[in-house]
């Protein structure tokens, strides 16, 4: 806690919100990377062009979509999906970029595990997911699950916890 000190207070409001626009900041330049693997050029590219209008409006220095579209370039971004399953037995799909997948997977195995859920065999949670048809929906669940509100929590937790790393872009699950 802050206590009295009016600055540590001021500190305490500044860290917090520089940490969620770093985070939103991290969603949409990985938005940037994976849109710009197929064409970099934004005038052939229209998920491109709809990202970059998307980090210009979350007010994205433009030195950092530049740096996003040289790495794209550069680097081996990697689109992975994820499944797995959380408390209560709640079905997820987590979609996260990354250069190095061992490192992703095995810090989102560590969140998981941490969390009281597991990893799934590939193919074994898609089943119960509508694939959506353009890259920019979302995934959507066939059969949603009813859970209590305690199992709610945890799994809402959970969620937080893993939109707050940095290769994660979405996490959808199949509770109601």
């Amino acid at each position: 806690m802050s206590g009295h000190s009016k600055w540590k207070t001021i500190k305490h409001k500044k860290d917090a919100a520089d940490k969620k626009r770093s985070q939103q900041f991290s969603r949409l330049l990985a938005a940037i990377r994976a849109a710009a693997k197929e064409e970099a050029n934004p005038q052939f590219n229209a998920r491109l062009r709809t990202a970059i209008e998307k980090a210009r409006e979350g007010n994205v220095p433009q030195d950092n979509i530049e740096r996003a579209l040289t790495q794209a370039k550069d680097k081996s971004f990697e689109d992975i999906a994820i499944e797995a399953y959380g408390p209560g037995g709640i079905a997820l799909i987590i979609l996260a970029e990354t250069d190095k997948r061992n490192r992703t997977v095995a810090e989102i195995r560590k969140l998981l595990s941490d969390n009281n859920a597991k990893m799934a065999e590939p193919g074994s949670v898609l089943w119960a997911f509508n694939e959506p048809k353009d890259p920019a929906d979302e995934w959507t669940a066939k059969f949603p699950q009813e859970i209590d509100e305690a199992t709610k929590a945890s799994v809402e937790s959970l969620v937080e916890e893993l939109t707050d790393h940095d290769d994660v872009s979405a996490v959808y699950t199949n509770s109601a």
